[in-house]
Protein backbone atom coordinates (compact mmCIF):
# COMPACT_ATOMS: atom_id res chain seq x y z
CA UNK A 1 0.00 0.00 0.00
CA UNK A 2 1.19 3.31 -0.88
CA UNK A 3 2.96 4.84 2.33
CA UNK A 4 2.30 8.25 4.09
CA UNK A 5 4.28 11.34 2.66
CA UNK A 6 7.65 11.62 4.93
CA UNK A 7 10.48 14.57 4.55
CA UNK A 8 12.63 14.14 1.99
CA UNK A 9 15.22 17.00 3.28
CA UNK A 10 17.52 15.02 4.58
CA UNK A 11 17.31 11.64 2.76
CA UNK A 12 19.76 9.97 0.26
CA UNK A 13 18.63 11.16 -3.59
CA UNK A 14 17.21 8.32 -5.35
CA UNK A 15 17.76 6.84 -9.48
CA UNK A 16 15.60 5.04 -11.29
CA UNK A 17 17.64 3.06 -13.95
CA UNK A 18 16.04 2.29 -17.10
CA UNK A 19 16.56 -1.88 -18.44
CA UNK A 20 19.63 -3.38 -18.36
CA UNK A 21 19.27 -6.58 -19.83
CA UNK A 22 22.09 -8.14 -19.13
CA UNK A 23 24.70 -4.91 -19.51
CA UNK A 24 27.07 -5.38 -17.08
CA UNK A 25 29.33 -3.41 -17.95
CA UNK A 26 27.04 -0.08 -19.12
CA UNK A 27 25.53 -0.71 -15.44
CA UNK A 28 29.20 -0.61 -13.66
CA UNK A 29 30.00 2.75 -16.14
CA UNK A 30 26.44 4.54 -14.99
CA UNK A 31 27.08 3.56 -11.14
CA UNK A 32 30.41 5.31 -11.48
CA UNK A 33 28.65 8.57 -12.19
CA UNK A 34 26.42 8.14 -9.48
CA UNK A 35 26.68 9.36 -6.05
CA UNK A 36 27.39 6.65 -3.24
CA UNK A 37 24.82 7.63 -0.93
CA UNK A 38 22.06 7.26 -3.70
CA UNK A 39 19.17 4.86 -3.67
CA UNK A 40 18.55 2.78 -6.51
CA UNK A 41 15.11 1.81 -7.72
CA UNK A 42 15.40 -0.66 -11.18
CA UNK A 43 12.81 -0.93 -13.89
CA UNK A 44 12.99 -4.22 -14.40
CA UNK A 45 14.76 -6.66 -16.82
CA UNK A 46 17.68 -7.30 -15.79
CA UNK A 47 18.50 -9.57 -17.49
CA UNK A 48 18.40 -11.38 -21.26
CA UNK A 49 19.65 -10.46 -24.85
CA UNK A 50 22.92 -8.79 -22.96
CA UNK A 51 26.36 -10.32 -22.71
CA UNK A 52 26.39 -11.10 -18.98
CA UNK A 53 23.24 -11.92 -17.53
CA UNK A 54 24.63 -13.75 -14.61
CA UNK A 55 27.51 -10.83 -13.78
CA UNK A 56 24.49 -7.75 -14.01
CA UNK A 57 21.97 -10.35 -11.72
CA UNK A 58 24.92 -10.42 -9.20
CA UNK A 59 25.81 -6.74 -9.40
CA UNK A 60 21.96 -5.91 -8.59
CA UNK A 61 21.72 -8.14 -5.52
CA UNK A 62 24.72 -7.50 -4.16
CA UNK A 63 24.29 -3.28 -3.80
CA UNK A 64 21.97 -5.04 -0.62
CA UNK A 65 19.45 -2.36 0.69
CA UNK A 66 20.73 0.14 -1.70
CA UNK A 67 18.92 -1.10 -4.78
CA UNK A 68 15.66 -2.50 -5.62
CA UNK A 69 14.13 -3.71 -8.68
CA UNK A 70 10.90 -4.45 -10.12
CA UNK A 71 10.21 -7.73 -12.28
CA UNK A 72 9.89 -7.07 -15.84
CA UNK A 73 8.65 -9.60 -18.22
CA UNK A 74 11.99 -10.95 -18.92
CA UNK A 75 13.00 -11.36 -16.11
CA UNK A 76 9.48 -13.33 -15.27
CA UNK A 77 10.62 -15.55 -18.18
CA UNK A 78 13.63 -16.43 -16.75
CA UNK A 79 12.11 -18.26 -13.42
CA UNK A 80 9.70 -19.73 -15.68
CA UNK A 81 12.63 -21.56 -17.56
CA UNK A 82 14.70 -22.06 -14.83
CA UNK A 83 11.46 -23.95 -13.54
CA UNK A 84 10.98 -26.18 -16.37
CA UNK A 85 7.60 -24.79 -17.62
CA UNK A 86 8.86 -22.56 -20.27
CA UNK A 87 11.34 -23.01 -23.24
CA UNK A 88 14.41 -21.18 -23.50
CA UNK A 89 13.83 -18.30 -26.52
CA UNK A 90 16.62 -17.68 -29.83
CA UNK A 91 17.46 -15.05 -28.44
CA UNK A 92 18.25 -15.71 -25.28
CA UNK A 93 20.86 -15.33 -23.00
CA UNK A 94 20.46 -17.03 -19.79
CA UNK A 95 22.68 -19.81 -19.80
CA UNK A 96 24.87 -18.25 -17.29
CA UNK A 97 22.67 -17.80 -14.58
CA UNK A 98 21.59 -21.35 -15.36
CA UNK A 99 24.55 -22.91 -15.12
CA UNK A 100 25.36 -21.05 -12.49
CA UNK A 101 26.75 -22.55 -9.07
CA UNK A 102 24.62 -19.82 -7.13
CA UNK A 103 21.67 -20.31 -9.62
CA UNK A 104 19.55 -21.10 -6.53
CA UNK A 105 19.86 -18.08 -4.11
CA UNK A 106 20.05 -15.53 -7.25
CA UNK A 107 16.73 -17.25 -8.80
CA UNK A 108 15.31 -17.15 -5.25
CA UNK A 109 16.32 -13.22 -4.42
CA UNK A 110 14.76 -12.29 -7.93
CA UNK A 111 11.63 -14.32 -7.43
CA UNK A 112 11.03 -12.02 -4.24
CA UNK A 113 11.41 -8.77 -6.12
CA UNK A 114 8.01 -6.94 -6.61
CA UNK A 115 6.21 -6.25 -9.53
CA UNK A 116 5.27 -2.45 -7.96
CA UNK A 117 7.10 -0.10 -5.86
CA UNK A 118 5.54 3.30 -4.19
CA UNK A 119 7.67 5.83 -2.41
CA UNK A 120 7.86 9.54 -2.66
CA UNK A 121 5.11 10.16 -4.76
CA UNK A 122 6.64 7.91 -7.71
CA UNK A 123 4.87 4.66 -8.86
CA UNK A 124 7.58 2.40 -10.79
CA UNK A 125 6.43 -0.31 -12.55
CA UNK A 126 8.30 -2.38 -15.62
CA UNK A 127 5.57 -1.39 -18.74
CA UNK A 128 2.89 0.33 -17.46
CA UNK A 129 -0.32 0.89 -16.03
CA UNK A 130 -4.08 0.05 -17.23
CA UNK A 131 -6.35 3.18 -17.35
CA UNK A 132 -8.56 2.36 -14.82
CA UNK A 133 -6.03 1.22 -12.10
CA UNK A 134 -5.57 3.81 -9.31
CA UNK A 135 -2.25 3.89 -7.53
CA UNK A 136 -3.83 1.65 -4.38
CA UNK A 137 -5.29 -1.18 -6.95
CA UNK A 138 -1.49 -1.24 -8.85
CA UNK A 139 0.18 -2.17 -5.49
CA UNK A 140 -2.42 -4.65 -4.28
CA UNK A 141 -2.74 -6.22 -6.98
CA UNK A 142 0.74 -6.63 -8.06
CA UNK A 143 0.66 -7.83 -4.07
CA UNK A 144 -1.54 -10.57 -4.99
CA UNK A 145 1.06 -11.67 -8.07
CA UNK A 146 3.82 -11.65 -5.40
CA UNK A 147 2.32 -13.47 -3.13
CA UNK A 148 2.48 -16.35 -5.74
CA UNK A 149 5.79 -16.02 -7.34
CA UNK A 150 7.18 -16.11 -3.25
CA UNK A 151 4.70 -19.12 -2.32
CA UNK A 152 5.45 -22.60 -2.32
CA UNK A 153 3.72 -23.04 -5.61
CA UNK A 154 5.70 -20.80 -7.44
CA UNK A 155 6.79 -23.11 -10.51
CA UNK A 156 3.38 -24.01 -11.06
CA UNK A 157 1.92 -20.94 -11.01
CA UNK A 158 4.32 -19.66 -13.51
CA UNK A 159 3.14 -22.45 -16.07
CA UNK A 160 -0.03 -20.96 -16.34
CA UNK A 161 0.63 -17.38 -16.54
CA UNK A 162 1.95 -17.01 -20.19
CA UNK A 163 -0.67 -16.02 -23.26
CA UNK A 164 -1.85 -13.01 -25.29
CA UNK A 165 -5.41 -13.81 -24.54
CA UNK A 166 -5.57 -12.07 -21.19
CA UNK A 167 -5.66 -8.97 -22.71
CA UNK A 168 -8.38 -7.49 -20.96
CA UNK A 169 -9.46 -6.17 -17.03
CA UNK A 170 -12.41 -6.30 -15.48
CA UNK A 171 -12.96 -6.28 -11.29
CA UNK A 172 -14.93 -9.70 -11.58
CA UNK A 173 -11.82 -11.09 -12.80
CA UNK A 174 -10.46 -14.17 -10.32
CA UNK A 175 -7.90 -16.91 -10.10
CA UNK A 176 -5.18 -17.45 -12.83
CA UNK A 177 -7.04 -15.25 -15.33
CA UNK A 178 -6.79 -12.19 -12.96
CA UNK A 179 -3.28 -13.15 -12.75
CA UNK A 180 -2.39 -13.01 -15.84
CA UNK A 181 -3.80 -9.23 -16.51
CA UNK A 182 -1.75 -8.12 -13.92
CA UNK A 183 1.13 -9.76 -15.23
CA UNK A 184 0.27 -8.60 -18.97
CA UNK A 185 -0.04 -5.14 -17.57
CA UNK A 186 2.69 -4.30 -14.94
CA UNK A 187 5.18 -6.26 -17.79
CA UNK A 188 4.30 -5.86 -20.81
CA UNK A 189 1.76 -3.00 -21.86
CA UNK A 190 2.45 -0.53 -24.55
CA UNK A 191 -0.46 -0.01 -25.95
CA UNK A 192 -4.27 -0.11 -25.08
CA UNK A 193 -7.59 0.95 -25.82
CA UNK A 194 -9.38 4.37 -23.87
CA UNK A 195 -11.44 1.30 -21.45
CA UNK A 196 -7.76 -0.58 -21.21
CA UNK A 197 -7.57 -3.35 -23.56
CA UNK A 198 -4.38 -4.27 -24.20
CA UNK A 199 -2.78 -4.80 -27.17
CA UNK A 200 0.07 -7.57 -26.88
CA UNK A 201 1.39 -7.40 -30.18
CA UNK A 202 2.94 -4.07 -31.33
CA UNK A 203 6.64 -3.37 -30.53
CA UNK A 204 7.13 0.25 -32.40
CA UNK A 205 6.67 3.54 -31.33
CA UNK A 206 3.53 5.72 -30.94
CA UNK A 207 3.42 6.35 -34.71
CA UNK A 208 2.77 2.71 -35.36
CA UNK A 209 -0.42 2.23 -33.25
CA UNK A 210 -2.73 0.09 -34.27
CA UNK A 211 -6.28 1.58 -35.31
CA UNK A 212 -8.17 2.85 -31.90
CA UNK A 213 -5.40 1.70 -29.73
CA UNK A 214 -2.89 4.40 -28.26
CA UNK A 215 -0.04 4.27 -25.32
CA UNK A 216 -1.40 3.92 -21.78
CA UNK A 217 0.02 7.28 -20.81
CA UNK A 218 -1.82 8.90 -23.32
CA UNK A 219 -5.24 7.65 -22.44
CA UNK A 220 -7.46 9.98 -21.13
CA UNK A 221 -9.07 10.38 -17.89
CA UNK A 222 -5.89 7.70 -16.50
CA UNK A 223 -6.64 7.19 -13.07
CA UNK A 224 -2.86 6.74 -12.22
CA UNK A 225 -2.22 10.29 -13.62
CA UNK A 226 -1.83 12.02 -10.10
CA UNK A 227 1.29 10.48 -9.39
CA UNK A 228 4.59 10.15 -11.76
CA UNK A 229 4.92 6.84 -12.88
CA UNK A 230 8.32 5.26 -13.46
CA UNK A 231 8.47 2.59 -16.22
CA UNK A 232 10.69 1.20 -18.91
CA UNK A 233 10.19 -1.76 -21.12
CA UNK A 234 9.80 0.12 -24.15
CA UNK A 235 12.58 0.87 -26.30
CA UNK A 236 11.05 1.96 -29.64
CA UNK A 237 9.32 5.66 -27.48
CA UNK A 238 12.64 6.13 -25.89
CA UNK A 239 13.31 8.31 -23.18
CA UNK A 240 10.03 10.46 -22.38
CA UNK A 241 10.19 13.14 -19.42
CA UNK A 242 6.79 14.53 -18.58
CA UNK A 243 5.55 15.70 -14.70
CA UNK A 244 4.06 12.99 -14.51
CA UNK A 245 5.91 9.98 -16.50
CA UNK A 246 9.33 9.07 -16.61
CA UNK A 247 9.60 6.33 -19.50
CA UNK A 248 13.22 5.17 -19.27
CA UNK A 249 14.16 2.30 -21.43
CA UNK A 250 16.70 4.03 -24.10
CA UNK A 251 17.66 1.06 -25.99
CA UNK A 252 20.89 -0.23 -24.05
CA UNK A 253 21.21 -3.48 -25.68
CA UNK A 254 20.09 -1.79 -28.69
CA UNK A 255 23.57 0.13 -28.85
CA UNK A 256 21.71 2.74 -27.10
CA UNK A 257 22.12 4.34 -23.77
CA UNK A 258 21.56 3.18 -19.91
CA UNK A 259 19.53 5.75 -18.47
CA UNK A 260 18.99 7.49 -15.09
CA UNK A 261 16.96 9.97 -13.47
CA UNK A 262 16.87 11.54 -9.93
CA UNK A 263 13.47 11.21 -8.41
CA UNK A 264 12.39 14.51 -7.05
CA UNK A 265 9.09 16.32 -6.25
CA UNK A 266 9.90 18.78 -8.47
CA UNK A 267 10.37 18.11 -12.18
CA UNK A 268 12.24 20.65 -12.86
CA UNK A 269 15.61 18.73 -10.58
CA UNK A 270 14.81 15.39 -12.12
CA UNK A 271 18.53 15.38 -13.52
CA UNK A 272 19.23 12.95 -16.15
CA UNK A 273 22.69 10.76 -15.91
CA UNK A 274 23.59 8.64 -19.10
CA UNK A 275 26.14 6.59 -20.24
CA UNK A 276 26.62 5.06 -24.63
CA UNK A 277 26.31 1.60 -24.73
CA UNK A 278 27.64 -1.26 -27.27
CA UNK A 279 25.33 -2.75 -29.37
CA UNK A 280 25.33 -5.96 -28.22
CA UNK A 281 22.05 -6.90 -30.03
CA UNK A 282 20.77 -5.65 -33.77
CA UNK A 283 17.36 -4.13 -32.89
CA UNK A 284 16.85 -4.91 -37.35
CA UNK A 285 17.86 -8.02 -37.77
Amino acid sequence: MPQPPISTASAPPIYAIGDLQGCACSLSKLLGLLPSSARLRFAGDLVNRGPASLETLRAVRDLGDRAESVLGNHDIHLLAVAAGVRKKGRTDSLDDILDADDRDSLLTWLRHRPLALYERGFLLVHAGVLPQWTVNQVMELAQEVENELRGPNWMAFLADIFGNAADRWHDGLRGIERHRVIINALTRLRFCTADGIIDLKTKEGPSGAPAGFMPWFDVPGRRSKGVTVVAGHWSTVGLVVRPNLLQLDTGCVWGGQLTAARLTKDPAERALVQVNCPEYRNPLP
